[in-house]
């Protein structure tokens, strides 16, 4: 992800599925190799049936857990270390950092293999891919109560579960809100409904400033209008056939409303991504940004850093609100973050499933919240730091997220750029109505292929 400065005490909050050219996208040739090996996977394993390396019970007592990045602060992976050696002596466990570039190749290839990880942290809307070919170990009825059950947030249950069983549960989230400098918004109200939101930003537009900086290929923030108007991206219907649905009724609505804020509202280039957003912020000519909450510590780093902010100045009073509703409260938004699972070919499947317990555990989950993070479990987001508008606002909109479809080939749509296409061609005027139209056929061609 763009560099930021960031502390182990002030973590970023990052998304796990970025845009183009992010490293957490999955590359064309990534979806056509995991879509291969996961078909060929998908024959040979299953459920808890592999639970070793099929060379019978492991040497040895050591863990291998897999972190990607940096997000996980120092505290939680000191803690995780110390209390599973202690609680298991004569075993250890160490953390493996993986980066986001290249990571579902590389899962794909490690989970399959005689050496494969432990347990693995995985990207939300990655998961499916995963749990659908078995590389996931099954959690049980049991297991999924203790580990937290209802507590745990809803949306990130449903991308860990495939044919009503658990295989992956949530992490910890990051949510978007929508950040703004009162230096720029002035002594503009504060929206309270959808309609106030487009309205105001459509108001603080000048020559000079966005009222809200939207890049052509940001379909993230797309996605709240189409699901608080009524559409949706994609059903699945009982013959397991996939509809999707931004041509729908209420689709179609949340897509207008998009094309008004891109041509009415935006500076941004029509065709740009969602890089360095906080260049345009920091020079003053941003209304509102709605961005994932670890966008404060690149706006907030300072002048001289390698990646320069503006502390002194926009970043000095930077505070944020969730996106508002179409009835008002907060708006249903996308839920990005990190998933958590035990590897179905953990050569010590005993001692993973109790490392996995430390970390669902309330103890390490109020590690994260306390560092800014928000927590798997919903009734631990009050060990958020409250003295932080930002994180509160995240915390809020965390409450109320949805996630792409819960399907293998979810990452061939996003692999063949076929959201970023189509609402780059509504930045640039293009009839909605057919916009929305040829985008669902093609989505309909992929998930159904």
């Amino acid at each position: 992800a763009p560099a930021a400065a960031v502390t182990k005490s002030q973590p970023r909050i990052t998304e796990r599925t970025p845009p183009v050219p992010w490293p957490r996208l999955v590359a064309a040739s990534v979806a056509s190799t995991i879509t291969l090996a996961l078909a060929l996977t998908a024959c040979s394993t299953g459920g808890n049936e592999n639970n070793g390396s099929g060379d019978g019970e492991a040497a040895s007592g050591d863990i291998r857990v897999w972190l990607v990045g940096s997000d996980t602060p120092d505290a939680a992976r000191d803690y995780l270390k110390t209390t599973f050696e202690e609680e298991n002596p004569g075993s250890t466990l160490t953390i493996e950092e993986q980066s986001w570039t290249g990571l579902v190749d590389k899962l794909t290839t490690s989970l399959s293999g005689s050496d494969s990880p432990d347990v693995v942290e995985v990207g939300n809307t990655q998961s499916a891919a995963f749990t659908s070919a078995g590389y996931f170990r099954e959690i049980t009825a049991d297991e999924f109560e203790s580990y937290g059950g209802d507590d745990l947030l809803p949306a990130f249950v449903e991308a860990g579960t495939w044919e009503d069983k658990h295989y992956a549960l949530p992490y910890y989230a990051g949510s978007r809100v929508v950040f703004y400098s009162p230096q720029v918004t002035g002594g503009a109200a504060v929206p309270t409904t959808l309609d106030e939101y487009v309205a105001s930003a459509k108001a603080l537009t000048t020559p000079d400033v966005s009222g809200l900086y939207w890049p052509g290929q940001d379909w993230y923030n797309a996605l709240p209008f189409i699901w608080e108007n009524g559409g949706f991206i994609a059903e699945q219907g009982e013959d397991g056939t996939w509809e999707a649905g931004f041509s729908s009724e209420g689709g179609l609505k949340g897509m207008e409303q998009v094309a008004d804020l891109m041509a009415n509202a935006s500076h941004a280039p029509k065709d740009g991504q969602e890089t360095d957003l906080q260049v345009p912020f920091c020079e003053g000519k941003v209304a509102y940004l709605s961005a994932p909450t670890w966008i404060q510590w690149s706006i907030k780093a300072p002048e001289d850093a390698e990646t320069p902010g503006c502390e002194s100045t926009y970043g000095s009073d930077l505070t944020a609100l969730p996106l508002p509703g179409k009835d008002g409260g907060t708006a249903t938004v996308f839920g990005g973050g990190s998933n958590l699972a035990v590897a179905s070919k953990s050569n010590n499947p005993e001692l993973a499933v109790k490392a996995y317990a430390i970390m669902m555990s309330d103890e390490y989950q109020t590690i994260l919240a306390e560092n800014g993070l928000i927590p798997a479990k919903t009734s631990l987001a009050e060990k958020v730091p409250t003295d932080n508008p930002i994180a509160q606002a995240g915390v809020d909109a965390a409450m109320n997220t949805q996630v792409t479809p819960v399907s293998p080939k979810w990452a061939d749509v996003e692999a063949q750029n076929v959201l970023q296409t189509a609402f780059t061609r509504i930045a640039n005027g293009d009839d909605v109505k057919t916009v929305a139209e040829e985008l669902d056929a093609k989505i309909e061609q992929i998930l159904n292929s």
